[in-house]
């Protein structure tokens, strides 16, 4: 037993010294605090649910160490991820963020900015709302818009159930009638300044705008025979 305590003891004793200049090294060194931008993930959102309100995509993280271990810290490594599965709608908040932050042994997170997220989850709902055609400019004299007619005449829009209950419409980009003297059609973009809900299927509509000519009275000239 002697023997295996005694055995390359001058091996042994090397490590040990070593091991120790390594920790007091350490220990002795320097501590420094360094800021980082760690991006927040969110996964595992529920298939009928979405987030209803605004996230922070990076979280101002500021970690401090010994100078030698903040070295071994790669910033493109890190990340902060919140796991929204089996949540039920509404609001929900994730402290304690520091927790899901992957750093070497050693290091501490001193200042976390946001400290926590609110998510907020409402349920994805659909409805159909009536295209409004917008028209800018105007024929010219002589003439008029008859008809007007967008195919098709609704959209359908989804998104989060509280913010869709106020969609009552939505528009198309401006239709321009400067110097058109006869009817035409045209494929028009949709717009929707929604910020949690957005088009489904269409996103452009056909619209045909009738332009028909008014009956011009004759003139003084005309009625004296004049050309």
């Amino acid at each position: 037993m002697i023997g295996l305590v005694t055995n390359h003891w001058t091996l042994k004793l090397t490590s040990l010294v070593f091991a120790m200049a390594l920790w007091m090294f350490i220990m002795g060194e320097r501590r420094l605090e360094v800021g980082y931008a760690v991006p927040l993930h969110l996964q595992n959102v529920p298939e009928t649910l979405m987030v209803a309100n605004e996230v922070p995509s990076l979280i101002d993280v500021r970690i401090s160490g010994p100078r030698t271990l903040l070295l071994k810290v790669n910033p493109s490594d890190m990340s902060i991820v919140v796991d929204l599965a089996d949540l039920k709608p509404g609001l929900t908040t994730f402290k304690r963020l520091e927790e899901r932050l992957n750093i070497p042994s050693g290091l501490r997170v001193t200042r976390l900015s946001p400290s926590f997220v609110d998510i907020k989850l409402e349920k994805i709902r659909e409805k159909r709302v009536p295209i409004k055609v917008v028209l800018t400019g105007e024929t010219p004299p002589g003439y008029r818009v008859a008809g007007l007619k967008a195919i098709p005449e609704q959209a359908l829009v989804e998104g989060a159930e509280k913010e869709l209950k106020r969609v009552s419409e939505v528009t198309t980009e401006p239709v321009d009638l400067s110097g058109v003297v006869e009817s035409f059609s045209l494929i028009v973009p949709l717009l929707h300044e929604g910020t949690y809900t957005r088009f489904k299927d269409e996103k452009t509509t056909e619209v045909t705008v009738e332009i028909e000519a008014l009956d011009v009275p004759p003139t003084e000239d005309h009625l004296e025979g004049k050309p």
